[in-house]
């Protein structure tokens, strides 16, 4: 197994978080790109783990935690360490040691480029991106947003911890008339661009009773505006995107909200 920077050959696997073989991850790709493009220019790295022929496995991705959606400072934040594991495609990479020797090669490059600490994010539930995995490799908590635990390794003695940004969340502007429906979106997560391509998909099925409207969060101000990179709404109601909802979840929930207006509409007509 080899640890390596991402090169250009693999750059359409990595927009794809390695699951080229899924035809769902196809139009979310180009969220990814361009975050991609947005952030390297900022310090955005990423790393590929290979097995013994060379077939991509598993990847990280992290930035200095001054561009990330967290508060700190002379960090590097890990957006993502992932390994893929689907039995279809490039098949189960898991339980190789890919994720320990991608985390010890992006803290050794974090050291190198003079930071003085390591954060990430992680569930504090045992599912994917687990806090606690990050623990057992030497990571202490450092704040939490619900599920969202985050986690920091200090390099340093005076390494300072970070914190969420804890923003007063916004909520979409209604339309007199018509559903809203609301992505928040800095392109860095595939699930969230699924979820994000899955809704604008499906509210355009409703025509002009809806209204689709984009946040691109990597703008810093709408990110603090909103207080959350990656989110979806229907009006003011928030829709759970982790895993991304399905098209025809997404159908019901925006479909329902159409007829409530249709039926008070027509309840005000004389």
């Amino acid at each position: 197994m080899r640890v390596v920077d991402l090169a250009p050959e693999h750059e359409s696997l990595f927009f794809r978080c390695l699951e080229d073989w899924n035809p769902e991850t196809e139009p979310a790709a180009p969220h990814r790109a361009c975050w991609y493009a947005a952030f390297k220019p900022r310090g955005l790295r990423v790393k590929l783990a290979l097995d013994d022929s060379g077939e991509p496995g598993g990847m990280i991705q992290y930035l200095p935690i001054e561009h990330a959606p967290v508060v700190g400072r002379d960090l590097y934040f890990i957006h993502c360490i992932w390994v893929h594991g689907h039995p279809r495609g490039r098949g189960d990479f898991r339980g190789h040691g890919m994720g320990t020797a991608l985390l010890e090669a992006a803290e050794a490059d974090a050291r190198a480029l003079g930071a003085k600490g390591m954060a990430a994010w992680g569930l504090v539930l045992p599912f994917w991106m687990r806090a606690g995995w990050f623990k057992k490799h030497g990571y202490r908590s450092a704040d939490r947003d619900g599920l969202a635990g985050l986690v920091w390794k200090p390099f340093v003695a005076e390494a300072e911890a970070p914190r969420w940004l804890h923003a007063k969340r916004k909520l979409p502007a209604l339309v007199e008339g018509k559903v809203v429906v609301t992505a928040c979106s800095s392109g860095w997560c595939m699930g969230q661009a699924m979820a994000l391509e899955r809704a604008k998909s499906v509210a355009a099925e409703f025509g002009d009773d809806v209204v689709f409207r984009l946040v691109d969060t990597k703008d810093r101000s709408a990110l603090q505006e909103w207080g959350d990179p990656e989110a979806l709404f229907v009006d003011e109601k928030r829709v759970v995107t982790g895993p991304p909802p399905s098209r025809e979840k997404l159908h019901r929930i925006i479909g329902r909200r159409v007829r409530r207006l249709k039926r008070a509409g027509a309840a005000q007509a004389p």
